[in-house]
């Protein structure tokens, strides 16, 4: 008898869509097929089973920064939100652009909520001068390079960190940000930055660097990832390479396509990201490259911080909000009428984990023989976001008392709950 039945969903995968109860055994499907028993029953009833989510794009915090999150509190986050991988950003302290702390950071994600994929910082100290030890990174299984929060802003040092990533088989995933021109700004340059008085970013100074990537990765051949594109010219760039056929994905953050600049004009540091929320005209341009394809994945860009931090004044407050358990919610509230539930579970699953490297045990059809990693969601469920019922130890999202369509009832990683019903079990 199988050790635990999700009874009564219906299967979304890569294979398309249908009807069954899934057993599991030994961490992974050993059945499909109706009326199936097991030592435990999880109720899919009005439930979508898919395989779990894969986030590009999650700040841990630690090491470092322990009283904002910590690899555990992250992982139980992620878990409620469907995820069973995530990639961990390396802008800790310190930054993960050497063998100790990668191994630390992987040593500590054994045995939480889902799996912790850790980065590597492209450069040392995330600095962009000297390239950090690629091949020793990549040896401890990273998969994806990034000094995130900063662009590489030395064009000889990108074209080197591509040479050397080509040869390694990963991929460099870009925080795409012109310092000179961004320096000094905190929010999208435009009519709401003029209204307000704050020094605005303009779309330039990201689209800039988005250009010199592709062009260097046409120089060079190596794969370029680009993380939480926020303009329309980006997404045209991106748009634009693809057709070439360079090899180039990208990724959207939650809060890009579904808040404007606008929400600034309260001057809550909440609404605070980096790249910062942009005009109407941007939200669209994402929307739309999420729609055709251009945008590979949605990611959450989880950054959370302590209310001391993200209480400050709007210009000295850091940036970033909480993401891992609002994105499915996000998704199907704000994109369900231009995009199927098919198109939505493979922009939060098996899309992100084959640009993450883990296309092997995440993202995986739900089938005989495969690993259990699976999300279980109710598509029609409405709920109401409250900060205080997060797992996060931090509680800045911006979405709080927004009522949302869409919630994550069950989530499994090799098998075993994660979450029941909402709740977290480690």
């Amino acid at each position: 008898m199988a050790e635990l039945v999700i009874r009564g969903g219906t299967i979304i995968d890569p294979n398309g869509s249908h009807e069954t109860d899934v057993a599991i055994a030994d961490g992974r499907v050993v059945e499909l097929g109706t009326d199936l028993d097991g030592d435990r029953i999880l109720d899919a009833s009005g439930c979508i089973v898919s395989p779990g989510f894969v986030d590009l794009h999650t700040h841990l915090r630690q090491p470092g920064r322990e009283e904002a999150e910590t690899i555990g509190s992250g992982a139980r986050a992620a878990a409620r939100g469907g995820f069973t991988a995530v990639v961990a950003m390396p802008n800790t302290t310190p930054a993960m652009d050497s063998a100790s702390v990668v191994a630390e950071v992987l040593e500590l994600g054994n045995g939480v909520s889902c799996e912790i994929l850790a980065s590597g910082a492209i450069t040392v100290g995330r600095e962009g001068e000297q390239l950090s030890p690629m091949g020793e990174l990549a040896d401890l299984g990273v998969n994806i390079f990034t000094d995130d929060g900063t662009g590489v802003q030395d064009d000889a040092v990108m074209r080197r960190a591509m040479e050397y990533a080509r040869g390694l088989g990963v991929t460099l995933a870009q925080h795409c940000e012109v310092t000179s021109l961004s320096a000094g700004t905190c929010m999208h340059e435009g009519e709401w930055s003029t209204r307000l008085g704050l020094p605005g970013q303009p779309a330039e100074a990201e689209e800039l660097m988005v250009s010199r990537d592709i062009a260097l990765s046409g120089l060079t051949g190596a794969r370029i990832h680009f993380q939480h594109l926020s303009t329309g010219g980006s997404v045209e760039l991106v748009r634009a390479a693809k057709a070439q056929g360079l090899p180039v994905t990208a990724e959207a953050a939650t809060h890009h396509f579904t808040l404007t600049d606008a929400c600034v004009g309260s001057y809550d540091p909440v609404f605070k990201v980096h790249p910062p929320l942009r005009s109407s005209a941007d939200v669209a341009a994402v929307r739309a490259g999420l729609v055709d394809g251009t945008i590979d994945a949605i990611a959450t860009d989880h950054a959370p911080h302590t209310s001391q931090d993200k209480e400050r004044p709007f210009d000295a407050a850091p940036p970033g909000m909480l993401g891992l358990e609002t994105a499915l919610a996000l998704a199907i509230t704000e994109l369900g009428d231009q995009l199927d539930l098919d198109h939505i579970v493979a922009l939060l699953s098996w899309r992100p984990a084959v640009i993450a490297g883990a296309a092997d045990r995440h993202g995986r059809p739900v089938a005989p023989g495969e690993p259990a990693n699976l999300a279980v969601f109710d598509p029609t469920a409405t709920w109401t976001v409250d900060p205080a019922d997060t797992a996060s130890r931090s509680r800045n999202t911006p979405y709080a008392g927004r009522t949302l369509t869409g919630r994550v009832r069950h989530t499994l990683l090799w098998g075993q709950p994660t979450v029941i019903d909402g709740a977290t079990t480690r």
